[in-house]
């Protein structure tokens, strides 16, 4: 598959009309990064269809179409933002945890750990019973078979995954339960009056939208992004306990304002409530059935606000026995199959992940694409609307895109190479240097309003 029938297929997917995509070209095509996966398709074509979806927004509010034109190349830059994220000219700090990575166990398998945030490190740790050093950790695991590890940490709550085979993975359970599901859904979940897309002058697509986005990490943060680069109010929302990575909240924090509120308490939940009444999209990104039990199950939410877009993130879907199973998306990578699959196309010892966090990105950017796609149906037809996506549902598209013979031996893109991709901002962090959004608009060029903050550093209310 290449980027314009990738294209295709998620407009169609999305039910969208076919005469939009008329207006929209790609340029460009794989392998421009060393994979034998067509991850510059996956690119390319999410950001693509997000682009055209924003177009499809204007149109509504103002009749007048426009063009959208994305490369394979910037797409890709995109794809890789928090790489070459610079801050001050220099380097942020470390996105990983010197633990996490792939080790060998007992039965000659491997198995990777996922050990950013502090609580799911000594989680392991204590599985273990070995300190945090690396060495200790890879002695303490060549004492466990692969797959009873992988399933003594899934069952303590802690992110790891056994790296698995394509023809494994197929046979899981989980890997049949998500291969009933398309690749996103759409559902009207509600009925609302239809409702005019945005308040004020449409001067950008989204001008005037309200987006909710509860997510860290990249996925969910990456579709808020997309959302305010074409002009949406986007109000970040944390828990003040809950851990974030440095450099992540710089790269996906452009664009949007940044508030928390701790929902284990009641009054936070009413605030919370409140907000998503006057909001028109509702973003999330933790496992299914956290945020509900808390009160906001997307029909409780369309309650509260009728025509509201709620749209939910997960790492391996909303069905199947994993559900609730903990990920990211470089365990996505080794659970299902790719890591195997690029490995054993490369030659190399071990597993190997894709060169860039392509699942959160392009899930990420689907997400965006969804929400636009239903706030277009709520203007024309009204309603509230859920949409779902998860990071193994994009990977088994990608799978499905087949492969590249030796894809793997495409040269990589240096930062010095992406320059023309980049942009600078001075932001509270210093001066930020990060990728541009990729998608280039005829009409409303796409760019942030907002600077990147801490969290936590507004209020949690909208602006007037």
């Amino acid at each position: 598959m290449t980027p314009q029938p990738a294209l295709d297929h998620l407009w169609s997917v999305a039910g969208c009309d076919p005469a939009s995509l008329a207006h929209v070209s790609i340029d460009g095509n794989d392998p421009v990064l060393p994979s034998v996966f067509r991850v510059g398709t996956l690119a390319s074509a999410s950001i693509a269809a997000t682009g055209l979806a924003a177009a499809e927004c204007f149109r509504l509010r103002t009749g007048q179409m426009q063009r959208v034109d994305v490369s394979v190349r910037r797409a890709l830059a995109a794809f890789r933002s928090e790489r070459y994220l610079r801050v001050n000219g220099g380097l942020p700090p470390e996105l990983r945890h010197p633990v996490t990575g792939f080790y060998a166990t007992r039965d000659g398998r491997w198995i990777q750990l996922h050990t950013n945030f502090a609580h799911h490190l000594q989680g392991v740790l204590n599985v273990l019973g070995c300190d945090g050093d690396r060495g200790a950790v890879a002695q303490a695991i060549r004492g466990w078979d692969g797959a009873r590890l992988d399933q003594t940490l899934a069952d303590a709550g802690l992110c790891a995954a056994l790296i698995r085979s394509p023809r494994e993975w197929a046979a899981l359970d989980q890997a049949k339960a998500i291969a009933n599901l398309p690749l996103f859904e759409i559902e009207r979940i509600g009925d609302a009056p239809p409702e005019a897309p945005g308040r004020g002058a449409a001067q950008r697509p989204l001008s005037g939208m309200r987006v909710l986005d509860l997510s860290r990490i990249i996925a969910g943060p990456v579709a808020g992004r997309a959302l305010a680069q074409h002009g949406a109010d986007v109000l970040l929302i944390n828990g003040p306990h809950l851990p974030n990575i440095a450099p992540l909240v710089i790269d996906n924090g452009r664009g949007k304002r940044s508030a928390t509120l701790d929902l284990r308490e009641a009054s936070a939940r009413e605030q919370l409530l409140a907000l998503a009444g006057e909001a028109d999209v509702f973003l999330q990104a933790y496992r299914p059935g956290s945020l509900a039990a808390r009160g906001f199950a997307p029909e409780a939410l369309a309650r509260v606000r009728p025509g509201i877009v709620c749209v939910s993130i997960s790492a391996y879907g909303h069905a199947g026995p994993w559900a609730a199973r903990r990920g990211f998306d470089s365990l996505v990578q080794s659970a299902s199959g790719i890591a195997y699959t690029e490995s054993r196309a490369a030659g190399v010892d071990g597993p190997k992940h894709l060169p860039c966090q392509a699942l959160d990105h392009a899930t990420g950017y689907l997400a965006a694409f969804g929400a636009m796609v239903a706030l277009a149906r709520r203007a024309q037809e009204g309603g509230s609307w859920l949409v779902r996506l998860s990071l193994a549902q994009t990977g088994r598209w990608l799978q499905s895109m087949g492969q590249i013979e030796s894809g793997w031996r495409a040269p990589d893109i240096t930062y010095d190479e992406v320059q023309d991709c980049l942009h600078d901002v001075d932001s509270p962090f210093g001066r930020v240097r990060a990728a541009a959004p990729a998608e280039q608009m005829s009409v409303t060029p796409a760019f942030y309003a907002q600077p990147p903050v801490p969290i936590g550093t507004h209020a949690p209310r909208w602006n007037d």
